[in-house]
């Protein structure tokens, strides 16, 4: 399965365009949000894809009551978690959220396959054990290099992906 990590939108409508745009052409079968989506407006430029997406809190979405109404709307393209998101991709449990210390101790209970979060704005990725722990970056664009990651569980792959 492949699928797309991203994180720290913050309204950047030009760059998630192209994030989208990517996303497409890579073929993702879904789409993990780590945060930081800010407005409604923002999911509804990733409806356009159809593709599912899976997205968490960040500390700066402001409004969490639009935000959820918008991903009810969806008819079910959108599942918003709240704080901390799971998921079975075919037997590859991922887990993910906004802030990284949650995600260091998820990762630490050695009970998924990959941990994601965001916040930070900066790209990592480490082995925790068995874990992977992973921060796409930003899409934003805050630190100068936008971008996100591509995850394909049959190949055993992690691509980040730049926006340019």
């Amino acid at each position: 399965m492949k699928f797309a990590v991203l994180s720290d939108t913050h309204d950047n409508i030009e760059n998630v365009g192209k994030a989208i745009d990517i996303i497409g052409k890579q073929q993702a079968e879904a789409i993990i949000h780590c945060g930081d989506i800010i407005a409604p407006f923002m999911l509804k430029q990733f409806q356009q894809v159809q593709i599912p997406l899976h997205c968490v809190f960040g500390n700066n979405d402001g409004d969490k009551y639009l935000l959820t109404k918008t991903a009810a709307a969806s008819n079910g393209l959108i599942t918003l978690y709240g704080l901390l998101g799971e998921i079975d991709f075919q037997g590859f449990f991922v887990g993910f959220t906004h802030e990284p210390q949650m995600a260091e101790g998820l990762a630490a209970t050695g009970k998924y396959d990959l941990v994601c979060f965001g916040h930070t704005h900066m790209p990592r990725q480490e082995q925790m054990g068995k874990t992977i722990l992973l921060n796409p970056g930003d899409v934003m664009g805050k630190e100068g290099n936008p971008g996100f990651c591509m995850v394909d569980t049959h190949r055993h792959s992690i691509t980040r992906l730049t926006i340019s």
